[in-house]
């Protein structure tokens, strides 16, 4: 699929790259010939991308270790990158945080701590790759959302909350973007075997639930989610805008 599409000679930003989805989604666009700009803030995590982008001999991978949680040092750090590049064609909200526990005992704080990574860091990093992409007329936005926005999942309010704002500002930017060019989409993941699944206390009665509510009878692997960024941010996807594609074994038809 990666030679079907083109996404040849553009510039990545793609935040929480060398997370569980990251790598896999990361090293793809490497192979598809784009220049992915890694934002990520785990030395271990950061790491193993690295290797991994260097073992596949992949030289296009720039890694930024910008703290989400300081808008201002991530929108000076994004500006000064973007001027290094030539600007961001394709901007992937990928990064997030979920505190779980049950909605009374959330402070207030930790819910706009919540925002300000999942969401706000995200707005910040499409204001700055906005004028590059209107003065090219081509841009691509990718939201990651959740299988959680359609599932309403208890004990992670903060989360569900910040990934519904995900959707709502890709139609947005949709609406306000369109006449440039610009496509904006959502991408809503199942449940994946990644790290964010060891806050389940029974991991294979979670597995067994998964499974159960799948259509397609295996879990998800980074591959499905690498498949559907690499068309969303083709050239192939321009008429597609606006939209949500859950990605999730057939868990939820809305």
């Amino acid at each position: 699929m990666t030679g079907q599409l083109t996404v040849a000679g553009r510039t990545v930003l793609y935040t929480g790259a060398a997370g569980g989805l990251g790598i896999e989604t990361s090293l793809a666009f490497l192979e598809a010939g784009a220049r992915v700009v890694a934002v990520d803030n785990d030395p271990a995590k950061v790491a193993r991308l690295e290797a991994a982008a260097a073992e596949a001999g992949h030289g296009r991978l720039l890694v930024r270790r910008y703290d989400l949680s300081d808008l201002q040092g991530l929108r000076d750090g994004l500006g000064a990158t973007a001027a290094e590049v030539g600007g961001f064609d394709i901007v992937i909200n990928n990064a997030a945080i979920y505190p779980a526990k049950p909605f009374e005992d959330f402070t207030i704080e930790e819910f706009q701590a919540v925002q300000r990574v999942n969401v706000d860091a995200g707005i910040v990093c499409v204001q700055v790759a906005l004028r590059h992409m209107r003065e090219q007329g081509f841009g691509r936005i990718i939201n990651i959302a959740s299988v959680t926005l359609s599932g309403g999942w208890a004990n992670l309010a903060p989360y569900v909350q910040s990934k519904a704002a995900l959707v709502g500002l890709a139609r947005a930017w949709a609406r306000e973007f369109g006449p440039y060019g610009i496509t904006a989409n959502a991408i809503a993941p199942g449940a994946f075997p990644t790290d964010a699944e060891k806050i389940h206390p029974d991991p294979e009665g979670y597995n067994r639930f998964v499974l159960e509510r799948q259509a397609i009878k295996r879990r998800g692997h980074p591959r499905d989610i690498a498949n559907a960024l690499l068309f969303l941010a083709s050239e192939e996807a321009g008429f597609i805008t606006g939209q949500t594609l859950n990605v999730d074994g057939g868990w939820w038809m809305d």
